[in-house]
């Protein structure tokens, strides 16, 4: 499916298709629902440090993840079939503190995992260092070895998936955004050069050549650059198609390859549909669709203490000081993230564009407070006139008759605008 539309791209129409990377339960069922309504496919990706074979952050092995997409698209009545799973930065990314050869040993491991759950489409990500590596901790590593370890990572792929009909299809780059966004505040970033994506896709092709890879090689179907997009704790850096004029040009030329695009999120409308027509054919978003779910939930708690001394028979779900206080209890993963004084950290905890926030949603005692959210608002029928002071494009999705006025239909609307603005611009379902 996913080869069919790079290979639609490459005859000349303008489409592409977006990169759902998240697992929270209301960013997938909103998925769904978008592509129900395009009649499309949907990719849904899942990275390296989310889902692996330990269970990673979300406690969720590969074919975990894969069943949990199952039960989501049948609670949902979406087809399975139309969904394509994708894994993202796969690599020695989680295991950097190892040497290389314990690192790589984790990553072949967590490759073959994720092909054998099922996984069709593979980001290889070997472009982060690791414990042993020569050079200094802020250098790059060479671009032989990020395709040598890109190389024998597909080779494990390739083994895993030799039953399979239907073999997985491939992403590579040495030019890979952090994940999730950048840790710092950026203004201006700078396109890949031309100079360096023709080497990567030579030594990298070549790398693929050496280990008797060359069926795998026709099934590359993207590389990863920097477009000269990002975003950061409160900043985002717009697209620029003049910037990235030379890329779109040399990609055109490739005659199997088109561009992946890497934190997407938060660009305007217009940028994203100017980068699928410069070639940039995937678009991968995920902490938006979260600072959206985040923006409705707040909202929503809005609405309920308003209503509270209405309706005091109800337990108030405190749902913003439960996240506020399992944040403070457990920084992982917002301290490195957060800078300044306490003051600017309890902003960002809530507000931030890297939205560290979204990895606080499966915590038990927050699941609890979301539950006790729903639970309290679909007892009552939510006023119009409180709904259009909170969320007054979801009060005109109510008032037109799109949806009903229930906490979910309205947390999946929201998330929906965001998925709605990428449909358009990859021309899902044209």
């Amino acid at each position: 499916m996913l080869k069919e539309i790079i290979n639609t791209h490459k005859q000349g129409k303008p489409v592409g298709i977006y990169s759902v990377c998240s697992s929270n339960p209301y960013v997938m069922e909103a998925a769904m629902q978008q592509a129900q309504k395009d009649d499309s496919v949907l990719l849904i990706e899942s990275t390296s440090n989310q889902v692996d074979q330990f269970g990673g952050y979300t406690g969720m092995k590969p074919v975990d993840f894969v069943d949990y997409v199952k039960k989501c698209s049948k609670r949902m009545q979406f087809p399975f079939e139309r969904i394509i799973l994708g894994g993202d930065h796969l690599g020695p990314n989680v295991w950097q503190d190892q040497s290389a050869e314990k690192a790589m040993s984790f990553a072949l491991e967590q490759v073959e995992a994720y092909v054998k759950a099922g996984y069709s489409k593979i980001h290889l990500d070997s472009s982060m260092r690791c414990a042993d590596d020569p050079g200094d901790n802020g250098s790059a590593l060479s671009t032989e070895t990020i395709a040598e370890r890109a190389a024998l990572l597909c080779e494990r792929s390739e083994k895993a998936a030799i039953d399979q009909t239907s073999k997985p299809v491939y992403i590579i780059g040495t030019e890979v955004p952090v994940p999730g966004g950048a840790h710092e505040d950026l203004d201006v970033l700078k396109p890949t050069s031309i100079i360096d994506l023709a080497e990567t896709i030579e030594i990298t092709k070549e790398a693929f050549y050496n280990k008797h890879l060359e069926a795998a090689w026709d099934r590359v179907i993207a590389v990863v650059v920097q477009p000269g997009v990002e975003f950061s704790d409160t900043t985002v850096v717009e697209y620029d198609p003049n910037s990235a004029k030379e890329l779109s040009l040399f990609i055109i030329q490739n005659e199997q390859m088109v561009f992946e695009a890497h934190s997407t999120d938060y660009q305007r409308k217009e940028s994203l549909r100017e980068m699928v027509e410069d070639h940039f054919a995937i678009l991968k978003v995920g902490p938006a669709l979260t600072y959206a779910m985040r923006e409705a939930v707040f909202a929503l708690a809005s609405i309920e203490e308003e209503l509270n001394p209405l309706r005091k028979a109800w337990t108030l779900s405190r749902i913003r000081v439960a996240l506020e206080n399992i944040m403070l209890e457990n920084p992982k993963y917002w301290v490195k993230h957060y800078h300044g004084n306490e003051d600017d950290q309890g902003f960002a905890r809530k507000y931030s564009y890297s939205d560290r926030i979204r990895y606080y949603w499966p915590i038990p005692e927050i699941e609890t407070a979301l539950t006790q959210l729903v639970k309290n608002l679909s007892t009552i029928e939510i006023p119009l006139t409180l709904l259009s002071q909170t969320m007054p494009n979801q009060y005109w999705a109510v008032r037109n008759g799109l949806i009903k006025a229930s906490p979910e239909d309205l947390i999946r609307h929201k998330v929906g605008e965001v998925l709605q603005m990428y449909a358009s611009a990859t021309e899902q379902g044209k």
